[in-house]
Formats: structure tokens, C-alpha cells, sequence
């Protein structure tokens, strides 16, 4: 029974770091719009999800230290989520490919799927807690 609660909610921790990281790589888009040759980048949260949780049907490479000088890859990819880099869809003249409009709807429909996976939660400790009173 603890099995099926804990992989209950270790689902809705790793979706919750999932959105939290993606929010903070949209409002690094949003902050650095005016960065000369800043590149926006994101991640697709479905596939990250997938590979966070250990679905990855590709599987990824892991970077192998050769020398002793070589730092590691510790953190290069964050829960397992490749950061890719967004398509500029009107270049601008400085190199800068964020497109305010872009972000801000992303920016806007992360949190809102954020807000959703916290009401979830939240419905899923009130029933949880429902099933353990006497």
C-alpha cells in the first residue's frame, strides 16, 4: 500500500520539478530578451517526463570523463530534460531569437499546468487523509 502511495506522489514530485525547471528557462527567455545573440531555449515536458521517470524508449548518452581534467556532467541535463533551443520565427538584427509573445503564452500555460498538478495533489492528500481517519 505505501509502494502504491509513494509512486503515487513520486509521479507528481518529478512533474512538479518538471514544470518548476521549465518555468525557470521561460522567465530566463523572458529576462534576457534583450541579450544580444541570447538564444531561447525550452524543454518538451512530455519527453522529459517520460525520461525523468525512466519511459525513455530512445534512452540518453550518458558523457564519459576521459582525463582527470575534465569536469563532469553532473547537472548538464536536468532531470533528465535536453534543453533545445527555440526556432526563431522573426530574426532580429542583434542575434536574439526570444520572441516575447512566444514565452509569455508559454510562460502563462506552464503555471497553469502547474496550478492543475498542485490542485491534484492537493485533492489526492484530501482523500488520502479521508481513507486514514477512523
Amino acid at each position: 500500500m505505501i509502494s502504491r502511495i509513494d509512486q503515487q506522489f513520486n509521479f507528481s514530485q518529478t512533474a512538479l520539478n518538471l514544470r518548476a525547471y521549465r518555468q525557470e528557462l521561460l522567465a530566463s527567455n523572458i529576462a534576457n530578451a534583450d541579450t544580444p545573440n541570447f538564444k531561447a531555449r525550452d524543454i518538451e515536458f512530455n519527453s522529459a517526463l517520460n525520461g525523468a521517470l525512466g519511459k525513455s524508449a530512445s534512452g540518453s548518452l550518458a558523457l564519459t570523463k576521459t582525463a582527470a581534467g575534465h569536469l563532469t556532467a553532473a547537472g548538464a541535463n536536468r532531470y533528465d530534460a535536453p534543453v533545445q533551443y527555440r526556432t526563431e520565427f522573426q530574426p532580429s538584427v542583434d542575434g536574439n531569437t526570444v520572441n516575447m509573445d512566444i514565452e509569455r503564452a508559454a510562460f502563462a500555460e506552464n503555471a497553469l499546468q502547474m496550478e492543475a498538478l498542485l490542485t491534484f495533489v492537493k485533492s489526492d492528500l484530501k482523500d488520502l487523509n479521508a481513507a486514514l481517519q477512523p
